[in-house]
């Protein structure tokens, strides 16, 4: 394939002698693809092997072509081609039978079966279900795959590859394809934050298809509305109707929605309801009381619903953080081993009596070895864990699953769950290491997922994290990461927005990374404390650079949005992001006006006189014109009903009020503030002196 290379000739006088070295650099092996490939647009994932050639194939008035006996899937493949042709054209693209062969077209042409999903027991390769050819000459093009979910990946490339200048064509080529994972998902939290719109799973389901992900991760604690369960809360639940919408429309785009459930711990919002609190271990918990037949009986009743309603041959059963196991033994209940390993067996036993394959959570599993020389036959491991630094490896999470042949699957994430924005480079340097690892492991696929711990948080900023997982788990090499954000602006911005939009990831990234170096990392759980506590001044003290910093990347991130918006971006999508700068500057100001104030009522000294209380202090720090307190309140109540806007592009109203809140009681804050310091300033006597200032702090 690397031989099909056409280089062109220079123009100028030395133009043949470049032509000649070129040609004697390929015979030598040492120009391959990658030249060739330099002067066309990336595609992601990146293909296992492509050539260009030198001539092109135009395609205005190019039909798309289905080979004899196309299905339901072979169409929406057929379609979404002809709608990528269409919007390079101009014009309406047909979507023709075979009829009129050798007329030139995009023919589509599936071999087997339609296979569109994804089961047990696939491995990758070049006569795997997901492998496809592309070919494209001055002729025409063809995309062939064994099934239709090769059919659909090809046609993703195909899209990829279609160029504009002057008109729209396709450059002459031969792409040559398989994914290095069977398994590409992307789990997505439903139950520990915000509840998504059903309208945004669709835009992350087409986003994950895009880019070539095969299996959707549905993570439900307590949000599907089962028969005889009430809702733990009005508005909290997708009904059983909302779940189908899902799989049928995620598997029109070959990717299979796999219940991600939690059948041991994390289900407080299910024992918080008064009926259903004794099933715990301990009144009002977190996990279940595995010894109490009630909860036997629930948990089979759960599971003959969940497979009713899930076709997926498979089922995530969670089973991660039982952290009351000990607690659990001694109370009698056995050993925390044998309690978690009795429960794993009764669930899955449920689970595989209806033909399912059991996927569950390793951390407990590798916390007590015992376990994983247990575990019920069949079962995948998914091994999690979201930070490199101390484990660049993950020999803690791999190594026992390794050495007792445990299947397994790795699981890195998006690291936005207690984050203002999303931190882009742990997320990046977590996805590369652990795929890493796990292809050393011999691990099954990857599952990346996007958390949503801190409820304040917005899901869409993720999806660039989103992307980048999915192209880790196809592609062969890692991802091009210090291009990536350019090559993901490209492919999901119209072209004239997409360096404005890579040029604001980029610097939401560094302004989120420059914030932590102030704050720690959970910057979003930090942004609501105290800017007076003593180690927070310290360090912001410390660190004024970066702060400052952080605030020129967010401001700087906000005018490339804006400018996105105009040259054509979808402004609805961008208010996340806008938003998230906007968040990440309120922060770097909250805590820079944090120090300054301290460091201002400190050169006051003891016993000021009232002139000069009032003009380097009042006029400086609560005046209302402005003063660096009505700065604040003005900024967090201006951001207050944009942030809700965002929210409501994404989720439902559920737990919305609760995360108003802290935008209410960060308000509230300094209004109080200004009041003590406004009653301080009118009662003042230069004989009594000033009190110390912690002391007209309000509690918070």
């Amino acid at each position: 394939m690397a031989n099909w290379l056409f280089v062109k000739p220079l123009k100028g006088t030395q133009g043949r002698y470049r032509w000649r070295t070129a040609l004697l650099l390929l015979s030598a092996g040492w120009l391959g693809g990658n030249m060739a490939q330099a002067e066309h647009a990336t595609i992601l994932p990146a293909p296992r092997q492509i050539s260009y050639g030198s001539g092109t194939l135009p395609l205005a008035g190019l039909p798309v072509r289905l080979s004899s006996g196309a299905g339901e899937e072979d169409r929406f493949a057929a379609q979404t081609l002809a709608a990528c042709i269409s919007q390079a054209t101009g014009s309406q693209t047909a979507i023709l039978n075979h009829a009129g062969e050798g007329e030139p077209s995009l023919s589509l042409d599936r071999s087997g079966a339609p296979d569109p999903l994804p089961v047990p027991g696939e491995s990758p390769g070049a006569d795997s279900r997901e492998a496809y050819t592309v070919r494209i000459t001055p002729r025409g093009a063809e995309v062939r795959a064994r099934s239709s979910a090769g059919i659909f990946y090809g046609v993703q490339t195909l899209c990829q590859m279609i160029e504009t200048a002057p008109s729209a064509f396709l450059p002459e080529a031969q792409v040559t394809d398989w994914p290095a994972m069977a398994y590409r998902g992307t789990m997505v939290d439903m139950s520990e934050g915000p509840l998504l719109r059903i309208a945004d799973i669709k835009r992350q389901i087409d986003l994950m298809a895009r880019w070539k992900n095969n299996q959707y991760y549905f993570y439900n604690e307590t949000s599907i509305a089962l028969d005889g369960l009430p809702p733990a809360a009005p508005g909290a639940r997708l009904t059983k109707s909302d779940v189908r919408e899902i799989v049928s429309y995620a598997r029109a785009r070959h990717i299979d929605v796999v219940p991600c459930l939690e059948l041991y711990g994390h289900l407080h919002d299910l024992f918080r309801r008064e009926q259903y609190s004794g099933l715990a271990d301990f009144p009002h918990g977190v996990e279940f009381n595995p010894t109490d037949p009630q909860v036997q009986k629930l948990i089979a009743d759960w599971v003959n619903q969940y497979t009713e309603l899930f076709p997926s041959p498979f089922v995530h059963v969670g089973f991660d953080e039982t952290w009351q196991l000990q607690q659990a033994a001694a109370k009698g209940a056995g050993a925390p081993a044998g309690i978690f390993l009795q429960q794993l067996k009764n669930v899955s036993g449920l689970f595989q009596q209806h033909g399912k394959t059991i996927l569950a959570w390793a951390d407990i599993m590798v916390k007590y070895p015992d376990i994983v020389k247990q575990l019920p036959p069949g079962i995948l491991a998914v091994a999690w864990f979201y930070d490199p630094r101390p484990d660049p490896e993950y020999q803690r999470w791999l190594k026992p699953l390794v050495n007792d042949h445990v299947p397994h699957l790795v699981a890195p994430g998006v690291n936005g769950w207690s984050e203002i924005a999303p931190d882009y480079t742990l997320s990046f340097e977590n996805i590369d290491t652990f795929v890493a690892a796990g292809r050393k492991s011999g691990a099954l696929g990857v599952m990346n997922t996007i958390w949503s711990d801190d409820v304040q948080m917005l899901k869409r900023p993720a999806w660039p994290g989103i992307a980048y997982g999915a192209a880790a788990a196809w592609q062969q090499q890692p991802v091009d990461r210090l291009h990536f954000f350019a090559a993901y602006a490209a492919r999901e911005y119209p072209p004239a927005s997409a360096a404005s939009v890579a040029s604001a990831l980029r610097q939401m990234a560094d302004s989120e990374s420059a914030l932590q170096a102030v704050l720690g990392q959970d910057t979003m759980i930090a942004l609501w404390g105290s800017a007076f506590a003593a180690k927070t001044l310290a360090r912001a003290a410390a660190h004024t650079a970066d702060l400052r910093r952080s605030r020129l990347l967010a401001e700087g991130a906000e005018e490339d949005w804006l400018r996105a918006i105009e040259q054509g971006a979808d402004a609805a999508s961008a208010l996340s992001y806008i938003v998230e700068c906007r968040l990440l500057d309120y922060a770097g100001l909250k805590f820079q006006y944090g120090v300054e104030i301290t460091k201002q009522w400190k050169l006051l000294g003891s016993h000021p006189d009232t002139h000069r209380l009032g003009n380097d202090f009042e006029n400086i720090v609560v005046s209302q014109q402005h003063g660096k307190l009505p700065d604040l309140m003005e900024t967090i109540t201006e951001l207050k009903p944009q942030y809700e806007q965002a929210w409501l592009e994404e989720y439902t109203p559920y737990r919305l009020a609760a995360a108003l809140g802290r935008w209410e009681a960060e308000y509230e804050y300094w209004r109080r503030l200004q009041a003590n310091l406004f009653h301080m300033l009118e009662d003042y006597s230069a004989t009594r002196g000033l009190p110390a200032f912690d002391s007209l702090l309000p509690g918070r």
